[in-house]
Order: structure tokens, then C-alpha cells, then sequence
């Protein structure tokens, strides 16, 4: 055995793919509808359909993607995600008609199914048991890197070359990062390199008689799993919905160019949450806690956004707590499903918990919306507080 411990590479190869997957497969698409809308005129609404398509493709997929894994392996659907979101980005580039959109978010809509949460879940846990919430943080802090990164780089893209030249860029380089890294790195068992998760001398004992693992209708009728998806999905519907239109809440205070860097500062404080909280994790059901907290800050971000009333102290400030907990909802619930199913259910929750989550969640941007229609935007910042705190009450209860 030679190099030391190969989890942690494992960990770098996720993050890198991380930062890809979150800057085309989820902040990309407000990209995508900003720049159709203004440079081909087509309309908001069938564009944000698009969208909301290519998240409900992702949703339908994921939940099968531990029986892919099987299958397949984890290298080749990875490698098939990296070609379904390069060919998507060519259709979003390139399309001549508005209709073809929907094939084109049908592609990216793959791509992120096959790259994103489930899938680095995948690739890190024969890696890591005891000091799983470490290298999920890490690898998630991609997530919160393409944030961050992806976002103005489109930008300089789009105005440097055009939206086509641009989506080929971006999807040259990711097929020149996640192909090799799939086969090289993200595919690897500790097996072949004569290693245990953590790093360990021996694996951990593993239970005389380990539970069988039960399929997706099973998990569907087990109260514990429906009670844990509806408090995440619930708390997710609710982020997702406030992050897409909080650039235009933010607005009249702060102008185009700080309400930029307001939803930057959400993508920082998201990395810092994460990583925090990752260090400091509770074990076991005390996880559950964390999460209730979690869901707190960001009840109290809410709060400062909807007193705000135009002082920018309180709307900085209510991004900030908002964003500290972006992050940790993405990592939280396969660090709970670790600690409260068996290790060969582990995958099947997860993916099935983020089938249901990104269903959920791709309709917020239009329920958010008809808020906002209807009773303004503090109207739409209260029904995220109520929605955060109904999430902390249910992710609670067993």
C-alpha cells in the first residue's frame, strides 16, 4: 500500500465534479433563461417550463440511479451524466426554436441527475463511515465553488463569445475534467489499493446477520423515510424558491451590481455552513438537531429580509443567515440516512429522498412566483419562514 489514503483524492475528484454539476445543472439554467429571453426574445414562461422540465427528468431518474451504479458502475454513468450535460449545454446554445429547449433541459436534466447529490453520495461512502460528514462537506463545497465561480465565468463567456460559443466551452472542459476522472479516481474501491473506509487497518465489524435491503416501495411505506423526505423537501422547496427570486427582491435597495454580490455572499456563508457544521456534527439521531437548527438560521434570515424594509444592513444580513444554510440541506440528509438505515440502504434513501425532493422543488420558482403576484414579496418571504419552521417541527419527529 503506497500514497497514503486514497479517500481524500476521492474527495477532490467529487468537489471538482461538484463545481461542474452545480454551475450547468443548477446555477446554469437562470443563465440560460436570461440570456434567451434577452438575446432571442422568447418568453420567460415557456423558458422557466424548460427548466422546471429538466428538473423533473432529473427526479425521475435519480431515484433509480443506485441500480444504475450496479449495473453499470459508477465510472460509466458518470461518464454518461458528463456526455448528457455536454450535449444538453450544445442544445441550449444552439437551438433555433424555443420548443427545442425542452430536449435540451431533457439532456441536462440527465446530466444532472447522474453527477449531482446522489451521485457523489455514491462515490464517497465505500470511502468513508466514521468521517463521512467531513468528506461530504468538502466534496458539496463544489457545489458552492460553482456557485461562485461558474456564475461569472458564463457571464464572461456569454459576453466575450455568445451563448453558443459559450456552451461549447463549458462543455469541452467539463468532458476534459470528468472523463478521466471518472475512470481514474471517482470509480476506485478501497478494495484495489488494499485499504478500509477511513483509512483504517481492518473494516470496521459489520453486523452477524446484516438486514436485507428493501426496495423503494418498502422505503415508501416506512414512516420514518416519509417523514425525513417531506421536512427536507418541504425546507428545500421553500430555499429554492426564495433563492431563485431574492436578485429581484433585492433589487430596489441594492441596485443590479450589490444585489450580485448579495447572492454571492449566500454562496459563501453556504460553503461556510457546511463546512462548520460538517466538523461539528453531532452522531447519530442528535443529526436530526442539527438539521432543526439548520432550519432555524434560516428561519431567521427570512425574518431579516421580510423587516428589512429597505436597510441593507438587515438584507445583508438576512443573506448571510439565509445562506448558511443552503449548503447543509444539501449535505444533511445522507449524513441522517447513514445514522438511522442500514449501510446497504443507505444509497436506495438517498436517492429515492432526492427523487422526491427535486420534484418537489422544480415547481417553486412558479409557486413563488403567484406569492409574489399575490400578496408582494414580503408575502413570499413570510410563506418561507412558515415553510422553514413547518420543516424544523417535522424533521423532529421519528
Amino acid at each position: 500500500m503506497t500514497g497514503g489514503f486514497r479517500g481524500w483524492r476521492v474527495v477532490a475528484g467529487a468537489f471538482a465534479l461538484a463545481v461542474f454539476a452545480w454551475g450547468i445543472g443548477f446555477y446554469g439554467p437562470g443563465v440560460y433563461i436570461a440570456t434567451l429571453v434577452e438575446s432571442r426574445g422568447w418568453t420567460v414562461g415557456l423558458l422557466s417550463a424548460a427548466v422546471t422540465w429538466h428538473f423533473l427528468v432529473a427526479a425521475a431518474l435519480v431515484a433509480n440511479l443506485p441500480e444504475m451504479h450496479r449495473r453499470f458502475g459508477i465510472a460509466a454513468v458518470t461518464r454518461g451524466g458528463a456526455l448528457a450535460s455536454a450535449a444538453g449545454l450544445l442544445g441550449w446554445g444552439f437551438g433555433a426554436e424555443s420548443w427545442m429547449m425542452f430536449g435540451a433541459a431533457t439532456l441536462t436534466g440527465v446530466g444532472w441527475a447522474l453527477t449531482s447529490g446522489a451521485a457523489i453520495n455514491a462515490m464517497l461512502s465505500p470511502w468513508f463511515d466514521r468521517r463521512r460528514p467531513a468528506a461530504l462537506a468538502m466534496a458539496f463545497n463544489g457545489a458552492s465553488v460553482g456557485g461562485i465561480l461558474m456564475t461569472p465565468f458564463w457571464a464572461w463567456l456569454i459576453a466575450g463569445f455568445g451563448f453558443g460559443s459559450a456552451t461549447a466551452v463549458v462543455a469541452a472542459l467539463l468532458l476534459a475534467v470528468a472523463w478521466p476522472l471518472a475512470g481514474r479516481v471517482l470509480a476506485r474501491a478501497p478494495a484495489e489499493f488494499g485499504q478500509h473506509a477511513d483509512g483504517l487497518a481492518a473494516p470496521p465489524e459489520a453486523p452477524a446477520r446484516p438486514a436485507p435491503a428493501r426496495d423503494r416501495a418498502a422505503l415508501l411505506r416506512d414512516p420514518v423515510f416519509r417523514g425525513l423526505s417531506l421536512a427536507f423537501a418541504i425546507g428545500l422547496f421553500a430555499q429554492m424558491g426564495l433563492v431563485t427570486h431574492l436578485v429581484s427582491l433585492l433589487l430596489p435597495a441594492l441596485g443590479v451590481r450589490g444585489a450580485g454580490l448579495a447572492m454571492a455572499l449566500v454562496t459563501v456563508f453556504a460553503l461556510v455552513g457546511r463546512t462548520v457544521t460538517a466538523w461539528v456534527l453531532p452522531a447519530g439521531a442528535r443529526r436530526r438537531w442539527a438539521a432543526a437548527a439548520t432550519f432555524a438560521v434560516q428561519m431567521a434570515g427570512s425574518l431579516a429580509l421580510a423587516s428589512a424594509e429597505g436597510s441593507v444592513p438587515l438584507l445583508l444580513a438576512g443573506c448571510a443567515l439565509f445562506g448558511m444554510g443552503v449548503g447543509n440541506l444539501l449535505s444533511l440528509p445522507p449524513l441522517i440516512a447513514q445514522a438511522e438505515f442500514p449501510a446497504a440502504e443507505v444509497g436506495r434513501v438517498v436517492a429515492l429522498m432526492q427523487a422526491i425532493n427535486q420534484a418537489l422543488y422544480a415547481f417553486a420558482p412558479a409557486a413563488f412566483g403567484l406569492f409574489r403576484e399575490s400578496g408582494g414579496a414580503e408575502a413570499a418571504l413570510w410563506v418561507t419562514l412558515a415553510l422553514q419552521g413547518l420543516a424544523a417541527v417535522l424533521v423532529l419527529r421519528r
